[in-house]
């Protein structure tokens, strides 16, 4: 018996019994097709969320106050950590590859314009803050690069607030209380949306000293060093501790450049689709167990073919080829319609229902249907070595 008389007679042998054969090919197809969506919904959030952290750009570096790395035994008292003032921000302007340099301070506050009232998130931001991070006005002008010292109370609003506190009405010029002080309007942020959760547009913008101010705060929240692309990120890294050590006497702060960020929340995201993709998985497993069961009552029901077979002169190797291919065959059938049922219901996932972030990693639907087919191989290997075995005199006389 040649191989393309193995195939024929194994696809006429599934073909013998359609629906046992199209339940246990039904076990690999449910597991490819949970691999496809599990995996699409988790790689659409692993780029949902790096595009959401990379909108503002890549070559951002974060400094905090405090130090998140501690060596060695306590300081006691000592270890208090100092504010990140806004004239060690403005020391930063001082280094070369630096193009924009942002201090922030984040709250929330009452607003109020005329008889309207809202209470929304307050960012104290400096004048690079737009041109930082790609912010774009609809109207006016962003905060000007005033001193610390006389920072003018003007305020920029983002377009819901504006929306919410003036409607259709022009509110350049106007004046808004912010908590206890007094803000004018000299500009009006273009619609944002959200980001992370946070609502960009439901925000006022006034300058970081007057935020200072108005909650009561020595020191910034934050500092962004925005730097020349092609700068290597760690001479930068160095640039700002070397500035901020001549400053403080010792490292009480934390730098933390946005590569490092993504780079963590990359492997974060990649265990996660790898646990969801695992979980989809134990389908398979499932599936394999319906192949090697169907398998074996393949064996009982047709002992009297195998000795037949043998009798004739097939070998041990053509018979284990035979259940083999089968099992096979089982597999490549359920992994296919899996792929096309797992494939379709993800396009109709992203079609219906597009706030939904799903993304196909065809990394692992070509793993899933390798597995597949290891699977069906096997799980067609023990009754095959036993279909192989049988003694063809004895098989001969089970008709």
């Amino acid at each position: 018996m040649n191989l393309a008389d193995s195939f024929r007679f194994s696809w006429r042998a599934l073909a013998a019994h359609k629906l046992r054969t199209a339940l246990s090919a039904g076990g690999i197809a449910v597991g490819i097709a949970a691999v496809i969506l599990l995996t699409a919904i988790g790689e659409g959030i692993h780029q949902f969320v790096i595009a959401e952290f990379t909108q503002f750009g890549t070559h951002i570096i974060n400094v905090t106050p405090g130090k998140t790395q501690t060596h060695g035994a306590s300081v006691g008292s000592i270890g208090t950590t100092r504010p990140l003032t806004l004239d060690d921000v403005e020391a930063l302007k001082a280094m070369p590859d630096a193009r924009y340099i942002n201090a922030a301070v984040t709250g929330n506050a009452e607003i109020r314009a005329g008889n309207k009232s809202r209470r929304v998130m307050i960012l104290g931001e400096s004048a690079d803050f737009a041109r930082a991070f790609g912010m774009r006005l609809a109207a006016g002008s962003f905060l000007p690069p005033d001193s610390a010292e006389a920072a003018r109370a003007f305020a920029v609003l983002g377009a819901t607030a504006r929306q919410q506190l003036f409607g259709a009405d022009n509110p350049l010029g106007a004046v808004i209380q912010v908590g206890g002080n007094r803000f004018r309007i000299i500009g009006v942020m273009a619609s944002k949306g959200q980001v992370l959760g946070l609502d960009l547009d439901d925000t006022v913008y006034i300058p970081t000293a007057r935020a200072l101010e108005l909650f009561n705060r020595e020191g910034v929240m934050e500092a962004h060093v925005v730097y020349r692309p092609g700068t290597p990120v760690d001479a930068v890294v160095e640039n700002i501790k070397r500035i901020l050590l001549a400053r403080h006497g010792r490292e009480d702060f934390t730098v933390t450049p946005q590569q490092q960020m993504l780079s963590t929340l990359s492997t974060v995201l990649d265990v996660l689709t790898f646990a969801v993709a695992a979980l989809g998985g134990i389908s398979l497993l499932v599936g394999a167990v319906g192949i090697i069961t169907l398998m074996h009552i393949s064996v009982n029901e047709r002992v009297a073919e195998i000795g037949l077979l043998k009798a004739l002169g097939t070998t041990r190797a053509g018979i284990r080829t035979l259940f083999l291919i089968e099992s096979a065959g089982l597999a490549l059938l359920g992994g296919t319609v899996g792929l096309c049922v797992g494939g379709a219901i993800a396009w109709l996932l992203q079609a219906l229902l597009p706030a939904l972030p799903v993304q196909v990693p065809w990394v692992y639907v070509s793993g899933a249907l390798a597995a597949s087919m290891l699977i069906g191989l096997g799980a067609g290997v023990m009754p095959a070595w036993l279909a192989a075995r049988l003694d063809p005199v004895e098989a001969l006389r089970a008709e």
